[in-house]
């Protein structure tokens, strides 16, 4: 059985920083060993540039020497295929762990539930909030020791419009964290993109917390993120796209679709120059990808979550060296200090001109994606107290 943990309502994204380790921490040497087999040697034609000496095997060799690949779904029990870089724990992925008796997270759970202070409080809602709580931490810090980057924990969205609320679950889960020796460094909070998730970024951030903003439709969301200094901000690319296919009415989208442009594509486009050409710090995702034409339009972008299939696709489309197969960097800091910006994009953006530019579009997805990770939390509380106490305690 395999686990969504990176584009659903269970995103995954363990990142690392600009392809170095990160933190103290290392990963084991039988990782590094697995990663360096899995990532053979590229040959890449880039415009006019002559070929490189070594021998591009696969459409996948070539894509991963302009962005990093993060797989959108892993089998658990086995690594081998595409080892990752990248994860997150989340409500979702923690349902998933559940379902799986024989899964190397399995003590991360039963110790969390077996966990004394949690078993202490009378309150049944803070004695199972507090089980999830040490639940995600304790998987999240066996990620860490499996992925050679940082490891994004997602935040209760029941608290998306809290900015309080977001600060004091995050410093929650730290502690945690640093209980078990996890060091910050190796670590994201996950926190949709709300004006109020985004206000508590900026605040985690200016502490050294980083911060990995979700929920980004719209231009205002993007760029607000940026200017609060997200560590990582995350685009739906197909969501944008299946939205515009369905509806109408959202100026941002009729504009890009006049243009003759993908509305979710266009959207990553315009961030990437917007983040590059003004000098912000924030590292650009694209999850949600449907096609290889969707990873060759974003090559250049920071990270790329991709399914299996389609990373599969990729690893079987085999280039001869003799076929002179051309791939070109789409997104780059020199591309995008050419790029213009309005005025109004322009703005130092605040709650007010932040929520008038956010659409229809934004609206009605970052509805449903907290509906979905509300969802998903109330559904761990649930199994959690179904299967409290473990048979130890």
């Amino acid at each position: 059985m395999s686990i969504s943990i990176a584009s659903s309502p269970s995103s995954a994204a363990l990142l690392t920083k600009g392809g170095s380790w990160t933190g103290s921490a290392r990963p084991p040497p039988s990782l590094l060993i697995r990663l360096q087999r899995s990532l053979p040697r590229v040959r890449v034609f880039a415009g006019n540039a002559s070929p490189a000496d070594t021998d591009l095997s696969n459409e996948l060799d070539a894509v991963l020497s302009f962005s990093e690949i993060v797989p959108d779904t892993v089998v658990f029990d086995d690594f081998e295929r595409f080892p990752p870089t990248a994860a997150t724990v989340s409500s979702s992925f923690l349902l998933g762990l559940c379902s799986l008796p024989n899964t190397k997270f399995k003590s991360a759970i039963e110790t969390a539930l077996a966990d004394s202070e949690c078993n202490g409080k009378e309150n049944s809602s803070d004695r199972l909030s507090c089980f999830s709580n040490k639940a995600l931490v304790n998987v999240g810090a066996d990620l860490a020791r499996f992925v050679p980057g940082r490891v994004s924990t997602e935040v209760d969205a029941r608290l998306a419009y809290d900015t309080r609320g977001i600060i004091r679950k995050v410093h929650e889960l730290l502690k945690l964290y640093n209980e078990v020796e996890v060091s910050s460094q190796r670590l994201l909070f996950k926190i949709p993109s709300t004006w109020q998730g985004i206000e508590a970024s900026r605040l985690l951030e200016s502490e050294g917390i980083q911060t990995h903003l979700t929920f980004v439709y719209s231009f205002s969301q993007a760029a607000a993120a940026a200017q609060a200094g997200a560590s990582v901000i995350q685009i739906f690319v197909g969501r944008i796209r299946d939205w515009a296919r369905n509806h109408s009415g959202d100026p941002e989208i009729e504009a890009a679709c006049r243009n003759g442009e993908d509305p979710g594509l266009a959207l990553v486009k315009k961030t990437y120059n917007y983040i590059h050409k003004y000098g912000h710090k924030s590292k650009l995702m694209a999850a949600a990808v449907r096609n290889k034409q969707d990873i060759f339009s974003l090559l250049g972008i920071d990270y790329i979550i991709a399914p299996l299939k389609l990373l599969q696709s990729l690893k079987e489309s085999v280039t001869y060296p003799d076929e002179k197969y051309s791939y070109v960097r789409r997104l780059s800091p020199g591309s995008a200090r050419m790029y213009n910006f309005t005025e109004e994009e322009l703005v130092k953006w605040d709650q007010r001109s932040f929520a008038s530019a956010m659409g229809p579009a934004a609206e009605e997805l970052v509805a449903a994606g907290l509906e979905g990770y509300v969802n998903q939390t109330r559904r761990v509380e649930e199994l959690f107290g179904k299967i409290w106490p473990p048979p130890n305690v």
